[in-house]
């Protein structure tokens, strides 16, 4: 499997079954950012959208968090997020990571509301700072193994 480094830009995607968070990031500076959230139709967003996205800003590879229960065990929706990352690499011949997940979006829902209170708390919004947060979070992890 290749190593992080051999990419320069990724799309982080917080996997939900209505809405899907979407971050970008780079490899050399190791950050991330909110992107956009896309509209989901039993966890898949429309190819259209996701390719849109793509030629705009020609990411190497994708990142998916799976969402798992706090003892690391799957859940319901855990396959759900599995079948987005079998379709994205059917669709766009992309490579995909997976990483945990867990409390990610609460994590984003606290920064947002450190950042700017409870108007800021737009589920959009939360979508893609989880997002954000799954992709730093691999970009910072050591993948050379």
């Amino acid at each position: 499997m290749p190593t992080k480094n051999r990419y320069n830009t990724l799309f982080g995607f917080d996997f939900g079954m209505k809405r899907i968070g979407v971050a970008i990031g780079q490899t050399i500076t190791q950050t991330a950012r909110p992107l956009t959230t896309l509209a989901a139709i039993q966890g898949l967003p429309s190819v259209k959208d996701v390719q849109t996205l793509i030629n705009q800003w020609h990411p190497d590879a994708f990142v998916i968090g799976i969402p798992l229960n706090m003892d690391g065990t799957e859940q319901p929706v855990t396959e759900a997020a599995r079948r987005l990352q079998h379709w994205l690499s059917e669709q766009f011949k992309l490579p995909v990571h997976t990483i945990d997940e867990r409390l990610s979006t609460r994590d984003a829902r606290e920064q947002i509301y450190n950042a700017g209170g409870f108007r800021a708390l737009q589920k959009a919004k939360v979508d893609s700072f989880a997002a954000q947060i799954i992709l730093q979070d691999w970009l910072t992890q050591d993948h050379s193994t």
